[in-house]
């Protein structure tokens, strides 16, 4: 069966569906979230349309209270799951073209989700559409669950699998291919660091600095306020500084304050030195400047603890296994403002054979912060000679012609959430990941052959 035949058939309706679904803004907003639509009008927006379409298509659907849903076909009591998800992160600044726009420019489709993970949940539902056009028989059901807050907290899968049966077997098409059976264990951790006393000769206060929107992005923007009588001195330190650490930033003062505001690269927190932590570069400017106890105390606690060390080695958790590789850190947010404490979102990659109470105890014996909030998803393995592995195998290699071999992320798919799941594309070895960064894209050849080896391993499968 030529399966890369059956997607050309449906070739132009699944870019179309495929931009119509990534036009939708469902970038979670909780301001907007009521019954039925707990993270929002855009997340909803986008569950409710995927949901519609598949009862379009003839498929079972359920909406579970808008936290997921799902689309299925097929008979049998074993369940075969498709995890997938549609919320997205914040876009950020410097798109080329707007990020919920869905242009084609050169073979590719550019929107906020196009790789992560709405352009490759609607390469599945096509790859479902195509087996059930086909009047394949299936012995067990396929079902392709929705997740819409994957990017945060997971609340989605929670409430899932409190009313519904768990698949047997499955795959999250949201990371790489050929086939991701480790996923390294996850931590978001909050810090806190107390405001010390305040310096009164200091010439300079620190009013606040921010930077950072989610824990699992590296932050491309961050932003200081200063006010006091020395701002000339750091307005000129920091041209300085912008000059010989090749940085891109500005400042602006304004009404006796002086702004100043760093510019980096944000990129997905699974390696955060593929980014620029425009957070820990600004941090690591003002710690050169004269400022108040208080001020001088954040940014030098940042500086000493996690400039330039994406790999923990400050707090003595740096650690590394043959299966997942090395852990990694990222600072994702930082918070402060004068007179409060100061607080940093702190994720943390960790391999499949360690253990997180280590991290844990680095953080609680730090004088200089205070451990707040510690969540620890634990480290996901799929052994290499399960079914489920060795199934995909066959439909990668058949398929490409290219060993299928077996890989692991720092990354964390719905995958882990399964007893037995894995992670199965989209992205192509040698591929530049674009997730989380701005003008992300999906190849377009790369959506359709992302379908075709989605429809043979449902098959497989399910047959």
């Amino acid at each position: 069966m030529n399966w890369e035949v059956e997607v050309i058939r449906n070739k132009e309706d699944l870019i179309r569906d495929t931009q119509k679904f990534l036009q939708i803004n469902s970038v979670m907003d909780e301001s907007t979230a009521g019954p039925g639509r707990p993270f929002g009008e855009g997340v909803n927006a986008s569950l409710t349309s995927l949901l519609e379409f598949g009862e379009k298509e003839g498929f079972t659907v359920k909406n579970l209270d808008g936290y997921a849903g799902h689309i299925e076909w097929g008979t049998g009591d074993e369940i075969v799951g498709v995890l997938c998800h549609v919320d997205v992160v914040p876009p950020g600044d410097g798109w080329t073209s707007d990020p919920f726009s869905a242009d084609i420019r050169d073979g590719r489709i550019y929107a906020r989700g196009a790789i992560d993970d709405k352009g490759p949940t609607m390469a599945a539902f096509y790859a479902l559409k195509i087996v059930k056009d086909m009047q394949l028989p299936l012995s067990k059901r396929v079902r392709i669950i929705i997740g819409t807050d994957e990017e945060s907290d997971w609340r989605c899968v929670d409430h899932y699998f409190k009313h519904e049966k768990m698949p047997d077997i499955g795959f999250a098409p949201d990371a790489d291919f050929p086939i991701i059976n480790a996923e390294k264990g996850i931590i978001d951790a909050s810090l806190r660091i107390a405001q010390s006393a305040s310096d009164k000769d200091a010439k300079n206060g620190l009013l606040s600095f921010r930077s950072g929107l989610r824990l699992n992005m590296v932050p491309d923007a961050a932003e200081a306020v200063i006010e006091g009588d020395g701002l000339d001195a750091v307005h000129a330190y920091f041209s300085k500084w912008l000059e010989q650490s090749k940085t891109q930033g500005e400042a602006v003062s304004e009404n006796g304050k002086l702004t100043l505001r760093v510019y980096g690269k944000s990129c997905h927190a699974m390696e955060p030195d593929n980014g620029v932590n425009a957070g820990l570069k600004l941090a690591e400017c003002l710690n050169g400047t004269e400022l108040d106890g208080a001020g001088k105390h954040f940014v030098k606690t940042v500086s000493d603890y996690f400039l330039n060390d994406t790999r923990g080695k400050k707090l003595k958790i740096d650690c590394r296994d043959d299966i997942s590789g090395e852990l990694t850190l990222n600072v994702g947010t930082f918070t402060y403002r004068k007179g409060e404490e100061g607080e940093l979102g702190i994720n943390i990659r960790y391999p499949v054979t360690s253990d997180s109470n280590v991290i844990r105890d680095a953080f609680t014996s730090a004088e200089e912060f205070r451990l707040e909030e510690f969540k620890d998803s634990k480290p996901h393995h799929v052994s290499a000679d399960h079914p489920l592995v060795k199934t995909l195998q066959k439909v990668y290699e058949g398929q490409t012609g290219k060993k299928a071999d077996l890989i692991s992320i720092g990354g964390g798919t719905y995958a882990r959430s399964l007893s037995a799941g894995v992670a199965f594309g989209p992205l192509f070895p040698g591929r530049p990941d674009s997730a989380h960064q701005k003008d992300e894209y999906i190849e377009i050849d790369d959506l359709l052959r992302s379908t075709a080896l989605y429809a043979e391993a449902i098959y497989e499968l399910a047959k």
